[in-house]
């Protein structure tokens, strides 16, 4: 795992460092060589050199945002183009860890 990553991580409001710890710790459980980075200020996940996911912090919500997800159902309460899809997660709520990996599984698999 990145340092950088780790820091930037150890940095946010308890509430959205437990939630961005949970979500980083999926990602690498979903994709085993998944590399991580520090890029445009926000931890990016890439597999294969191409993104594959984003943590994103707000004001008031982490938005974790799953990358190639143009020919993927997304449920209800995903937003963004077909490329691309986030939902956000706010303080008091638990990440779907199991439907994230799988969506994340399903959008990384041809990266």
């Amino acid at each position: 795992m990145n340092q950088e990553v780790t820091a930037y991580i150890e940095n946010l409001p308890k509430w959205q460092g437990e939630i961005s710890s949970t979500l980083r710790n999926m990602v690498h459980e979903t994709i085993s060589e998944v590399e991580e980075r520090i890029q445009y200020k926000k931890p990016h996940f890439l597999k294969n050199g191409h993104y594959a996911a984003v943590i994103s912090p707000a004001k008031d919500a982490i938005a974790f945002m799953i990358m190639n997800a143009d020919s993927i159902d997304f449920p209800k309460g995903f937003d963004g183009p077909a490329e691309r899809k986030w939902i956000k997660l706010r303080e008091g709520d638990t990440p779907d860890l199991a439907l994230l990996s799988g969506l994340l599984k399903q959008a990384s698999s041809t990266l």
